[in-house]
């Protein structure tokens, strides 16, 4: 399948996102706190995928915007409070589905492993188990990434690229993640999955008003 093939490009975004995040993630990092804590996610997720297979592609999304800003780090899933509005709720992410499907993950991992499991890691499972439960890749997901507990508005608007930069832009973009033109093309192959909003991309496609 198409969707299969593409996907394939994920494997590196994988990579780029485990390099860039933190040093010291492993396989098998609950093997002795929660052996079974990413049989139970999948189990999980191939309920939800079963009923509602569209979450796969903004879940994936919701990854990569949570890693983009602060690193993979948890912080796009905590909620505003009245002194500080959160990752979440800032225009880039207000088109963000999928955190009530994070949510019912996570209470099922809490009830057999309490206090053990981050956040950060359900994410980055749920993400791979999405795809491929829909017959995309599998890859092996290191884990020990812990939740951060900073989640601000405005930073998301400085650090994710914007739909409407140019090559220039979002290389220089990406630069100052540590990360380079293939990483970037790489990271766009992400985008075959899912849909995308026509107005975010129609002035790329067309020199008049479309009729």
């Amino acid at each position: 399948m198409a969707f299969s093939k593409h996907i394939l490009v994920f494997l590196v975004l994988v990579g780029i996102f485990n390099t860039c995040n933190a040093q010291g993630l492993k396989l098998g990092f609950y093997k002795k706190t929660c052996p079974s804590a990413e049989a139970i996610v999948k189990k999980e997720v191939a309920n939800i995928m079963s009923v509602a297979p569209t979450l796969a592609a903004p879940i994936l999304r919701m990854h990569f915007h949570d890693c983009f800003v602060r690193g993979c780090d948890g912080s796009i899933l905590l909620n505003s409070t009245t002194n500080n509005q959160a990752e979440k709720d800032s225009f880039p992410n207000l088109s963000l589905r999928g955190y009530g499907s994070i949510d019912r993950v996570k209470s099922a991992v809490e009830k057999k492993c309490p206090g053990v499991v981050s956040c950060a890691d359900i994410l980055a499972l749920v993400a791979r188990d999405a795809v491929s439960l829909l017959n995309g890749a599998f890859w092996p997901v290191p884990l020990g990434r812990r939740d951060g507990n900073v989640s601000n508005s405005t930073e998301v608007l400085f650090n994710l690229p914007p739909p409407f930069f140019n090559i220039t832009q979002l290389k220089a973009n990406f630069a100052s993640k540590g990360l380079n033109a293939k990483d970037l093309v790489v990271l766009s192959g992400g985008h075959t999955i899912g849909t995308s909003h026509c107005s975010s991309f129609i002035n790329r496609l067309y020199t008049t008003s479309p009729e």
